[in-house]
């Protein structure tokens, strides 16, 4: 628990971290202080637990993405339900995508069939 107080988490939340660890068997946790990852898991092995740091995602290559699918920038954007403007704001450089949009482009990067069947509408006949 001191291991990670000392690195800027509560000691409530501390505790609740190693009580989920326990009932789960894994954890995942965001220490607002890193010094040195391999010192925090060094630390962290001393007290028995087996810790490994976690890169923050890469941000997604929209255009190489909608290329892999051959598909324009238009059918990716109604295919899951993105707006046209965006897309080119993306491929452009001239935004980024938000946290939540670049989840979602992950998905769609590794499994584009399920999410296009799970977001398009079911035809009635």
């Amino acid at each position: 628990m001191f291991v990670l107080a000392r690195r800027g988490l509560s000691m409530l939340r501390a505790k609740r971290t190693i009580e989920a660890l326990l009932e789960d068997g894994r954890v995942f946790v965001e220490l607002p202080t890193v010094e040195d990852p391999k010192a925090v898991t060094d630390d962290l092995a001393r007290t028995g637990i087996a810790a490994a740091p976690v890169e923050p995602p890469r941000l997604p290559d929209v255009r190489q993405l909608r290329e892999r699918l051959r598909l324009t920038r238009e059918q990716f954007a109604v295919r899951y339900g993105l707006e046209v403007e965006t897309i080119r704001n993306w491929e452009t450089g001239k935004r980024d995508p938000d946290t939540t949009a670049r989840s979602y482009l992950r998905v769609i990067a590794n499994d584009p069939q399920h999410v296009e069947e799970a977001y398009a509408p079911t035809p009635s006949i």
